[in-house]
C-alpha cells in the first residue's frame, strides 16, 4: 500500500514539474526587454512618438497549442513619456489622459487566432480612460528559446490602432491625429 502511495506521489510530482506548466511567462519589464510605445500624427506632417515607461503583466503560450494563448497587462498611465516635460504634463492632465481619475489602463485577452508563423490575432478587452472596449491586435512571434542565464524566453510584437474618442477622450487634435498606433514588444521569461 505504501508503495502505491509513493508511486502516486512521484507521478504527481513529475506531472507538476512537466512542460504542461511551462507555458506561463512574466513580461520582462525589469530587464527592459518589453515596451509599449505610441505614435500619433503631428499635423499630418510627422510623428509624435513616446512610450509608457511602467507596466507589468504575464501571459501563457505553448507553441504546440497557440490558440490557448492569453495575456494580462496593466499600464501606469502616469508613466506616459514623450521626451518633453511640458507636453508630458499637459497630456497627463485633464484634457487628455486625466491620470488622476484614470491612473491605470489594462488589457485582458479573450481569444487568440493563430497563424502558420506563430503569430495571429489577439482579441481582448482594453480599459482606457475608464472605458472598456474590445480590440484586436495583430501579433507576430519574434522567437523563443533558452537564454544565457538558464531560463527560457519567448517574444512577440504587435500593433494596436485605437481612436481615443472611442474611449471618451474628446479633445480634438484634427483629422490627421484621430488614430493612435500602439507598438507593443513583449518578451516573457518562463516562470
Amino acid at each position: 500500500m505504501k508503495s502505491k502511495f509513493f508511486k502516486g506521489l512521484a507521478l504527481a510530482t513529475l506531472i507538476s514539474a512537466s512542460p504542461l506548466y511551462a507555458a506561463d511567462y512574466v513580461i520582462d519589464t525589469k530587464g527592459a526587454h518589453a515596451s509599449i510605445e505610441f505614435r500619433i500624427s503631428h499635423l499630418g506632417i510627422s510623428w509624435l512618438t513616446g512610450r509608457f515607461n511602467t507596466f507589468n503583466g504575464d501571459f501563457s503560450y505553448d507553441a504546440k497549442s497557440p490558440a490557448d494563448a492569453s495575456i494580462n497587462v496593466e499600464v501606469d498611465v502616469a508613466s506616459f513619456d514623450s521626451n518633453h516635460a511640458e507636453r508630458n504634463k499637459h497630456i497627463r492632465g485633464d484634457e487628455y489622459l486625466n491620470v488622476k481619475e484614470h491612473p491605470t489602463a489594462s488589457f485582458k485577452s479573450t481569444s487568440f487566432t493563430p497563424n502558420a508563423e506563430g503569430g495571429g490575432v489577439m482579441k481582448g478587452m482594453l480599459t482606457l480612460y475608464g472605458t472598456t472596449k474590445e480590440v484586436a491586435i495583430d501579433v507576430d512571434k519574434v522567437g523563443e528559446g533558452e537564454d544565457p542565464w538558464g531560463g527560457y524566453r519567448v517574444g512577440f510584437s504587435g500593433t494596436l490602432e485605437l481612436k481615443p474618442h472611442e474611449f471618451g477622450m474628446n479633445y480634438k487634435l484634427g483629422p490627421a491625429a484621430e488614430t493612435v498606433y500602439m507598438d507593443l514588444n513583449i518578451e516573457g521569461i518562463r516562470k
